[in-house]
């Protein structure tokens, strides 16, 4: 039977929930969290979506995003896959991790947007140590609400939700934290229900480049990085390098599966595409020759 469509919001801001299967702690440790959140981290700076809110549970995890014009079950499922795989590893496990596919919910109004928002900074009332001091839990990003610099700073956009509680920033956070410690998860846990039955994401085309040909894509990396090379060519560390950014930019910014990628280069696997894929995140996310890749080839993308 197939999984009904997932439904994706106008204004592409969802509410994502995923948690562990009922035999297992999705985070037994803070390094695991910590992990989790580095993984969040590197994918975001890849796709450039945006977090708005987030908590982690030891059982689950809540984030309220705006995709930015991202495929949501693409960078979802990497985020997902990654931490697996390092769950996997560091507990010498095999299998799945996660009980299922990621749930969303889309977000059309700025009211639900806070609600979420709320709701989603309201879960750790739940554990004993912070019910009367949740600002204080270290795994979510309502501390950066309040102050002007915490851990996951970086990547947390406070704007979005605080500008509905008005300009002066100082009054808006306080307005804001008394709105979370009057609420309970009780009192929107029905606002905020996910429907039970699966379902999967249908992408919208809405990506931030669409219609791009792979031959386009090739000629971008070749320009850019001032190295002439076939994508069709057999693995040498030159070609591997360029590979991995060309099936990151097709993945990420084009749309294309896996198994879409496999046709362009042929003669490979779609386990050989992910692990491109990945070095290709890595290289986007940590290399300095590459900081500027996602905004030059958007811009190339209207000359092209």
């Amino acid at each position: 039977m197939p999984r009904t469509a997932r439904k994706k919001g106008l204004s592409h801001i969802h509410h994502i929930m995923s948690r562990s299967i009922s035999e297992i702690q999705l985070f037994r440790e803070s390094s695991d969290k910590d992990k989790f959140m580095s993984i969040v981290r590197k994918y975001q700076k890849a796709n450039k979506f945006l977090v708005y809110s987030f908590v982690l549970m030891d059982t689950h995890y809540h984030l309220e995003i705006c995709d930015n014009g991202a495929d949501i079950s693409k960078f979802m499922k990497s985020i997902n896959q990654s931490y697996a795989q390092y769950y996997n590893k560091k507990y010498e496990r095999h299998g799945h991790v996660f009980a299922d596919r990621f749930k969303s919910k889309p977000i059309e109004e700025d009211a639900y947007a806070v609600t979420a928002s709320v709701y989603i900074h309201s879960n750790p009332k739940d554990i004993k140590e912070y019910t009367n001091n949740i600002q204080d839990y270290p795994y979510s990003s309502l501390k950066t609400y309040l102050v002007n610099k915490s851990p996951f700073s970086d990547i947390i956009n406070i704007n979005f939700i605080l500008e509905r509680f008005g300009k002066n920033i100082n009054t808006a956070r306080k307005t804001y934290l008394e709105l979370v410690l009057r609420s309970t998860s009780s009192d929107i846990e029905k606002e905020i229900e996910f429907e039970e039955k699966e379902q999967c994401y249908v992408a919208e085309r809405h990506l931030l480049i669409r219609d791009f040909k792979p031959e386009n894509v090739v000629d971008f990396v070749s320009k850019y990085t001032k190295k002439a090379f076939c994508i069709h060519a057999k693995y040498t560390h030159k070609n591997s390098e360029l590979k991995s950014v060309c099936v990151f930019l097709l993945r990420a910014l084009c749309g294309f599966s896996l198994t879409g990628i496999c046709d362009v280069i042929g003669n490979t696997t779609t386990s050989n595409i992910w692990r491109l894929y990945e070095k290709g995140v890595s290289l986007v996310s940590t290399d300095e020759r590459y900081k500027d890749i996602i905004n030059d080839f958007i811009e190339y993308s209207k000359t092209a």
